[in-house]
């Protein structure tokens, strides 16, 4: 860029700098601008009821759960699919859920005439995006499996880059992460592909006082339990949740009452797909405790199951506890996206 004629020498120097200073600026700015304000993509979803938990059966009683309804999922746009946790806000039918691919997901759900769940809206999808401004591309570092609100924040919890970042809460689809938290558990403990699992904030009332707390999938500490952290708040510190081989955590929600539900799920070529939901009492979950807890449902390839991942608990306004499922497909067409939706029998 040239200064206008006839300007003084030391002007024109200092107008040249300075246009020089704005297009460094741009060019350094618009890149990452771009970088963070990702598109989004409406994914169209086609719903199929679940009448029956167990297949061929109208059983609805299983264990400590009531099954109400579910939904099988599909889409003509091949981003549905993968999704690891879901969490549903306060209105109880919108929801934010995660893809390990790196994706935020966002829809409503939809019920029939009598109160079951009868399919979702257009989801919106977008690419998550890291303290660096990288997308989904950049896999290693995007690969998320849980999602927890908190105080106008979103928490999310990765595997192989493990970590946990928070994100805000709105705005969190176009933003990089405001901060990290310390996820206290030495990263070389945790396995890459079987990290930070779950992420799940408990009550304000409760005795960890609305700390959030991460579960591992299958890491181990010395004495062979499951690597778990509440990660701040007045219990801030490390435990262990008593695996229950062959299950491995894949999602988790804490009840009202500070109680934390635990969705494990289990895979043999010889066996096929299992999954079950563990109660771990609230009292319990402290630093230096193993904690173990009842097993509220247990299901086999008998029932409408498949890779369960995704777990979130609503309470409805006249207090009833309800429990909603979700599963990862993985991409593959040998799985199926499920919604699957249960009451909490006291």
């Amino acid at each position: 860029m040239r200064a206008p004629p006839g300007m003084p020498e030391g002007t024109r120097l200092k107008a040249t700098l300075i246009q020089a200073a704005v297009l460094c600026l741009t060019l350094t700015v618009m890149p990452c601008a771009a970088a963070t304000l990702p598109a989004a993509e409406t994914v169209p979803v086609k719903s199929r009821q679940i009448e029956n938990f167990k297949i061929g059966s109208d059983q609805k009683r299983f264990g400590k759960l009531e099954f109400i309804g579910g939904i099988e999922m599909s889409s003509s746009n091949a981003l549905l699919g993968a999704i690891s946790s879901i969490r549903f806000r306060p209105d109880r039918k919108s929801f934010l859920a995660i893809m390990d691919t790196g994706h935020w997901v966002e829809g409503e759900i939809e019920r029939d005439g009598k109160g079951r769940l009868a399919g979702t809206s257009d989801l919106t999808v977008t690419s998550m995006i890291d303290a660096n401004g990288r997308s989904e591309q950049v896999k290693e570092r995007m690969d998320c499996e849980g999602v927890a609100f908190r105080d106008g924040a979103v928490l999310a919890s990765y595997e192989g880059f493990h970590r946990v970042d928070v994100y805000p809460d709105p705005g969190f689809a176009q933003s990089r992460p405001l901060a990290s938290l310390p996820i206290l558990i030495p990263p070389k403990s945790l396995r890459p592909n079987r990290g930070l699992e779950t992420i799940a904030v408990s009550p304000k009332d409760s005795p960890l006082a609305g700390g959030a707390v991460v579960v591992s999938e299958l890491s181990f500490d010395k004495a062979g339990h499951l690597l778990a952290a509440i990660l701040d708040g007045p219990r801030k510190g490390l435990f262990g949740v008593v695996q229950k081989a062959p299950f491995a955590v894949t999602d988790g929600a804490f009840l009202p009452n500070g109680d934390l539900l635990l969705l494990e799920r289990r895979f043999s070529f010889a066996e096929g797909i299992g999954m079950q939901v563990r109660r771990i009492k609230g009292a319990e979950i402290k630093p230096g405790a193993a904690v173990d807890g009842e097993v509220l449902l247990n299901a086999d390839m008998g029932y409408q199951i498949d890779n369960m991942e995704g777990l979130d608990v609503i309470v409805q306004p006249d207090g009833e506890i309800r429990l909603i499922m979700v599963s990862d497909d993985n991409h593959s067409i040998l799985e199926r996206n499920l919604m699957l939706e249960f009451r909490l029998v006291e």
